[in-house]
């Protein structure tokens, strides 16, 4: 079951992702572009997981444990530093100049897409690299407490 359930899902997220048109580059950019020929679908998509995750969430935060038994692991984090800024920056203009995020592209592997392919293996060499500036120490004092 520890493995049934991860596998169940991601192919029912995976499915997901295809059905919405997120896995569509053509179709993300054209929500992206505000100023042009803009596509409002995927803002019903992100709404509607919205909707669900607040649910699951709330859910999940009555419980002592998962499903399968596992405590739950909540983030801890409550600093905005540069690299949550960066990273988030970093995001957004691959998304926005690519049309893909990782779930998507990933989905897309599984249809021989090229473009596709590219972008997981820049995300690879990019999540390589991080690996080794992780060991960077952050500058203190440049970050942004949270909870007041």
């Amino acid at each position: 079951m520890t493995r049934v359930s991860p596998f169940l899902v991601g192919l029912l997220f995976g499915i997901g992702l295809c059905l919405s048109g997120m896995t569509s580059a053509a179709k993300v950019l054209a929500f992206l572009d505000l100023g042009g020929a803009w596509d409002p679908s995927l803002a019903f998509v992100m709404a509607g997981a919205i909707a669900v995750a607040f649910v699951a969430f709330r859910i999940a935060a009555q419980r002592a444990a998962s499903l399968a038994g596992e405590p739950f692991q909540w983030p801890t984090a409550k600093t905005i530093d540069a690299r949550l800024v960066g990273g988030s920056l970093l995001f957004g203009v691959g998304w926005g100049l690519v049309g893909l995020c990782p779930g998507p592209a990933i989905a897309d592997l599984g249809f021989h897409d090229g473009r596709a392919a590219l972008f997981v293996l820049a995300m690879a060499a990019g999540m390589a690299l991080f690996s080794g500036l992780a060991a960077v120490p952050s500058t203190p004092g440049a970050e942004v407490a949270l909870d007041g």
